[in-house]
């Protein structure tokens, strides 16, 4: 076998160096991350490696029998054996991803790069684009004529992404446990929040309520929330330790709800998370729900998720959907971590702007975002 190395920015051009060199009989032997040019080490720009071989006596299927045999036995071919026994662990994934990039590349449908480029402005992650795409591409490309353009794309992608969510838990809190602790960063409007839910608690549902804040680095968020309390008719303790919190914990025990404003800090730092764990005690009495705006960016709001889920994190509350357009964080945390949604706000009014999540509807807020763009 005549072994050939092709170097190229991205794997998909490599992949596509190999098929026009070897044809689709070629055997993917090696891939790797090289960093090639620079000074000194700075500078360097990322390129792709691919060896690649081509036996002309056998057939495809034989060609890919006998590498794998040949991994097997050590056998020496003319590249680094080290390196390839390393990674043949993860060439079967490789060529997964490897083959829906190229799919995705030698696609030239308009459509498809057309929902391809709104998915990714609308931020839904990578992984689950370029598996979306690759769908996509191979439904469109099985139909004939005029069937691509007329078929009701909207509908396929809400089905796509709605079996995808299936494995998380929407909806509100319907007083499974007593406690239910609002948690997450600063300025994404925790403590509003909780006050719309403690509103609707007690108008709606008829509930006795009441509020703990452990948020004492902030005198103005205490106010606020003693003013939400007072308009309510319903008491307020504040927890400056664990002890305070153990107090108030028993004086409300004979409650129906009792809701827990946690700091809101720079929670990129574990710091501030152990923190909060020194002072609240989580237990099978609380649930706990990361409180996330939808105007930040999705990596901070992964960041964040991945901090907190040691809480661990029983559902997830997006804010100020009223103040974006952009909603693929919405897919993103259900599908890729397995959390569910509770509720999304849309405004400041307390108890209004607010309603619980489902999926289908999360998912329609983006279609729609769509649709206004057509």
């Amino acid at each position: 076998m005549k072994v050939k190395k092709y170097t190229a920015q991205n794997l998909p051009e490599a992949m596509k160096l190999v098929r026009a060199d070897l044809g689709s009989g070629a055997v993917i032997l090696n891939t790797r991350e090289v960093q090639v040019g620079g000074l000194f080490g700075f500078f360097t720009k990322k390129q792709f490696e691919i060896f690649a071989g081509l036996d002309q006596d056998i057939d495809y299927q034989q060609t890919k029998k006998q590498t794998k045999n040949s991994v097997r036995e050590h056998q020496q071919v003319p590249i680094q054996d080290e390196e390839l026994t390393q990674e043949i662990r993860h060439l079967k994934k490789m060529v997964h991803t490897l083959t829906i990039q190229t799919k995705q590349t030698e696609t030239n449908a308009p459509l498809v790069e057309e929902w391809e480029t709104f998915l990714k402005n609308q931020e839904l992650d990578t992984l689950i684009l370029d598996e979306l795409v690759a769908a996509f591409s191979s439904k469109y490309d099985g139909l004939e004529g005029d069937e691509a353009s007329q078929y009701d794309w909207h509908t396929w992608i809400t089905n796509y992404l709605g079996a995808r969510m299936k494995k998380s838990e929407f909806g509100g809190f319907h007083y499974e446990t007593k406690f239910l602790n609002l948690i997450g960063p600063t300025g994404v409007g925790k403590t509003t929040t909780i006050a719309k839910i403690g509103a609707k608690a007690v108008l709606k549902d008829g509930k006795r309520v009441a509020f703990i804040t452990t948020d004492t680095y902030r005198i103005a968020a205490i106010d606020q929330l003693k003013t939400y309390a007072e308009i309510l008719n319903i008491p307020c303790e504040v927890a400056y330790t664990a002890d305070d919190f153990k107090k108030a914990k028993e004086k409300f025990k004979d409650f129906d709800l009792v809701l827990v404003d946690s700091a809101g800090r720079n929670f990129l730092n574990r710091f501030y998370i152990e923190e909060l764990q020194r002072i609240v005690h989580f237990d099978k009495d609380m649930k706990n729900y990361l409180v996330l705006s939808l105007t930040s960016k999705y990596r901070d709001m992964e960041t964040i998720y991945n901090q907190f889920k040691s809480l661990p994190v029983h559902k997830v509350i997006f804010t100020k959907k009223d103040e974006t357009k952009t909603f693929g964080a919405l897919m993103n945390l259900p599908i890729l971590n397995g959390v569910g949604i509770g509720y999304v706000t849309n405004g400041q009014n307390v108890p209004d702007d607010m309603f619980e999540a489902k999926a289908d509807e999360l998912i329609q807020m983006l279609i729609k975002e769509k649709a206004n763009h057509d």
